[in-house]
């Protein structure tokens, strides 16, 4: 190749590099590519905490931090392409380690949800724990998690690890735990796996708060919910369930047939303040199947979770205070935002006609949830 042609083949690929730029600049959604980043946020505990913001094609955005190894942001589009966070959380690590965080986002475990009086037996051996409710005082939600990116086509994932050591909030086992978080397309996919070397009870969700209108509405009553359940936990005082399954039917949990959140909440407040309720779903087969349907008018945007465990506990934010400020400085409000926790019965190791719940050493516990974020335009 002589001068000539290098100056003239270089200006045409100088040329193709601005018509690049410019079709870019003008279609922005055509530049949007994939990724994961990673940044130091901060300490606790005298342990660093991350940050990971994992971005599909499309320009949905997931957030994660490995304190509580929970989610603190996903961002999707609403029925106008706008795009907005639909999560609640915080904007920063000293609120989400403080004490007014009520579990955003966070891994729940060792034992998500209630254990009657603190108190189990495993093979004739008693255990006491520090607390009644969450995996005690301080739970996997309170613990810095070790986190590494995984690398999957087309697929962009954090897999979390922690070790519970044995004895600790009471438990029994040293008990290895592994959370990956996927972003597949527009699906949140989230694998727990456990192992342990001693019998110990296992029950692990996530707590997720979810607003669909994406800052359009400061309360989730008007979102309509189906879930795929035709029993629900009979519970008492504190939400403690009795061990009855009922059914739902003629009750203000029947959310068989699409329903908003707010329409019967009045006649469930005399017990938790709102929906506090664990369902039985149709689906006891351990295989991943759709739990629960979400839709929020104001935005078209829908939810849809799918999961291998036996139950799905929906909450809808009874507690939720204004006095809690969340992300940029706005503050909570009560049933500003609800829960779907995919998990096994609460008390179930105290409970024998519930699903076991005890893992024991040489098995491998595993379980999937997945949350599909979709659009409706009606």
């Amino acid at each position: 190749m002589n001068k000539l042609q290098l100056t003239t083949c270089l200006s045409f690929l100088f040329l193709a590099m601005l018509i690049t730029e410019n079709v870019f600049s003008q279609n922005p959604d055509q530049s949007k590519k994939s990724f994961i980043t990673k940044k130091k946020i901060g300490q606790v505990q005298e342990q660093d905490v991350f940050e990971y913001t994992l971005q599909n094609k499309t320009g949905m955005q997931v957030q994660l931090i490995t304190y509580g190894a929970a989610i603190t942001n996903v961002i999707t589009p609403d029925k106008d392409g706008k795009m907005s966070s639909v999560v609640l959380g915080f904007d920063s690590l000293s609120q989400f380690a403080g004490t007014d965080n009520s579990l955003m986002g966070s891994t729940v475990g060792r034992v998500a949800n209630r254990i009657s009086n603190k108190k189990f037996t495993i093979d004739g051996q008693e255990y006491t724990l520090s607390s009644d409710i969450h995996g005690g005082i301080n739970g996997f939600d309170k613990r810095v998690w070790i986190a590494k990116e995984i690398s999957k086509k087309n697929e962009l994932a954090v897999e979390m690890t922690y070790l519970s050591k044995d004895g600790e909030e009471g438990f029994p086992g040293n008990l290895l735990v592994t959370v990956t978080f996927t972003l597949k397309n527009n699906d949140l996919v989230i694998d727990y796996k456990a192992t342990t070397d001693k019998a110990t009870p296992l029950v692990l969700t996530n707590h997720t708060y979810f607003n669909l209108s994406g800052g359009k509405s400061n309360k989730a009553l008007d979102t309509e919910l189906t879930v795929f359940a035709d029993q629900y936990l009979e519970y008492g005082d504190g939400s403690l369930v009795t061990g009855k399954i009922l059914n739902v039917k003629q009750t203000p949990f029947d959310f068989t047939t699409p329903k908003t959140i707010g329409k019967d909440i009045e006649k469930v407040q005399q017990y938790t303040n709102g929906y506090d309720v664990t369902f039985a779903l149709r689906n006891q087969t351990s295989k991943l199947a759709l739990a629960a349907k979400a839709f929020e008018p104001l935005s078209g945007r829908a939810l849809e979770v799918y999961t291998t465990e036996p139950g799905v506990v929906f909450y809808s934010g009874n507690w939720l205070s204004e006095k809690v400020k969340g992300r940029n400085g706005v503050p909570y409000t009560k049933n500003g935002a609800f829960c779907l926790e995919t998990q096994h019965y609460p008390n179930s190791i105290n409970t024998p006609n519930f699903p076991n719940t005890v893992l024991r050493p040489k098995e491998t516990f595993t379980s999937q949830t997945i949350y599909r974020f979709l659009v409706r335009n009606h």
